[in-house]
């Protein structure tokens, strides 16, 4: 994944600005539905985290809708658009470069433990914190991040403009069930042309492409609480249980148990 060296820095209160003496900042605020900040970078790396609400993050080649209490890291200068998807409370971890793990080189959605929930909280004060203490907070919270487990919440894009349209036309409406053929047509090339550019430029099928952009959309609803048999039917699911069936495999656990508040 490129940085891009065009995008604006997108400033903040000085008092979040992390520094070599400083290394870990927290700023935590309500956030609106619909607040978008635009493509942007910073000179430091970022965790975005909700204990309430859905946002959604987007690079060139990926977007990811990150739930409540998951997070997403976003490494330094990674150009990023960021949007509120419903109201959110949103806790944003600002993270000097000097500290940070080679390893954490890519953007990727977290689970948030309840120790790094507890880390981050402790953080997040308005009263002068211990230098000492404030630096030993902030090597534990990127321990729990680095023994985080991934989540596979990104849905690739493509670069080439046939592909973009039909994935872009798959993302606004994923219900809407069109098969491969209807979907080239449409865009203008062959079925064969399409399978190739899944392979070649997304590093999966069609189904396996449009299962990850279903469960992008499932992500929100299941977050409000909505029952599974009105979120099954809206993706276009024939049954709850099949619905069910395909979460479970995408994340090793049903969406009651993924979204439990003890599973944070």
């Amino acid at each position: 994944m490129e940085a891009a060296t065009h995008a604006p820095h997108l400033d903040i209160p000085e008092r979040y600005a992390p520094t070599l003496e400083h290394p870990v900042r927290v700023r935590s605020r309500p956030m609106d539905a619909d607040t978008a900040f635009g493509y942007h970078q910073h000179p430091w790396a970022q965790v975005a985290y909700t204990s309430e609400g859905v946002i959604r993050i987007e690079v060139q080649d990926t977007t990811w809708i990150v739930p409540p209490s998951r997070a997403i890291w976003i490494p330094a200068r990674i150009e990023h658009d960021a949007q509120i998807v419903e109201p959110a409370y949103l806790r944003t971890l600002y993270i000097d470069e000097s500290v940070i793990p080679p390893a954490l080189d890519q953007c990727r959605v977290l689970e948030v433990s309840p120790l790094l929930r507890e880390l981050i909280v402790a953080l997040d004060t308005r009263a002068p914190v211990d230098p000492a203490r404030e630096r030993l907070l902030g090597r534990l919270i990127l321990d729990e991040i680095m023994r985080s487990e991934p989540l596979p919440l990104g849905v690739p894009l493509p670069s080439d403009k046939r592909l973009r349209a039909l994935c872009e036309s798959i993302i606004a409406n994923p219900a809407a069930g069109d098969s491969l053929e209807q979907l080239a047509v449409d865009v203008g090339a062959s079925v064969r042309t399409i399978a190739r550019l899944f392979r070649s430029e997304l590093g999966s099928s069609f189904s396996e492409w449009r299962q990850q952009a279903v469960l992008a959309h499932a992500i929100p609803l299941l977050s409000q609480g909505l029952p599974l048999s009105h979120v099954a039917n809206e993706l276009g699911y024939t049954s709850q249980s099949a619905f069910t069936a395909m979460f479970r495999r995408a994340f090793g656990k049903s969406p009651r148990a993924f979204f439990a508040k003890d599973s944070s």
